[in-house]
């Protein structure tokens, strides 16, 4: 890795654990049964990329769940599911983020929407007594704010464009292997973080 300057992030899978079966059976328990149908780690209705891709509001996001599922669900019961995947962000991982950001520029690119953004910054704030996670990178891009999401490779040559990055020289790293593929093509260097393994493990 000696040629490496700059390391962009994914965020779920990578700092903050996730359990997607949680938000499964949370929606199970409202009545939701084709859940899996409508969201996955991997695949999911346009509804969803509309939100992660700041397009619609929450509670386009909750009328549009009822519809889908035919379920009356109340918007805070959704937004308790909804949130139910996000579980800790170990501080063992917090720390070696902060050493890491002493010899390389860092970035943070994450699929993500209103509703988990502020959940998960309540959380790390909660775990941690970190106020701002954000300053960690030079910047953090979330989908719901640029209005793209991975794996369109057109958002990673954003990211690369805007600050200016030798892609050669910039490494990206997800847990989601079709989300690593697409930064390939751009020329940008990869690890696929998959499970059990952790940014700890990487020799950086």
């Amino acid at each position: 890795m000696s040629s490496i300057k700059n390391i962009i992030f994914d965020l779920g899978g990578v700092f903050m654990n996730l359990d997607y079966k949680r938000t499964e059976q949370a929606f199970i328990d409202l009545g939701v049964v084709n859940f899996s149908e409508l969201f996955t780690q991997h695949h999911y209705s346009p509804l969803f990329a509309d939100m992660e891709t700041g397009r619609i509001s929450n509670e386009a996001f909750y009328e549009g769940l009822r519809k889908l599922s035919g379920v009356n669900m109340p918007d805070e019961a959704i937004k308790k599911a909804w949130n139910a995947m996000l579980l800790d962000f170990p501080m063992e991982r917090i720390i070696w983020l902060g050493e890491l950001k002493k010899r390389y520029k860092l970035y943070l690119f994450s699929n993500t929407n209103h509703v988990h953004y502020d959940a998960f910054i309540e959380t790390v704030k909660r775990q941690t007594g970190i106020t701002d996670f954000n300053q960690y990178f030079i910047k953090a891009y979330y989908s719901h704010e640029m209005g793209m999401r991975k794996p369109d490779m057109a958002s990673f040559q954003r990211i690369i464009e805007e600050q200016k990055l030798n892609p050669a020289e910039t490494l990206f790293i997800d847990d989601t292997l079709i989300n690593v593929e697409a930064a390939a093509k751009t020329g940008l260097q990869i690890v696929h973080l998959a499970p059990p393994m952790t940014v700890l493990d990487l020799k950086l």
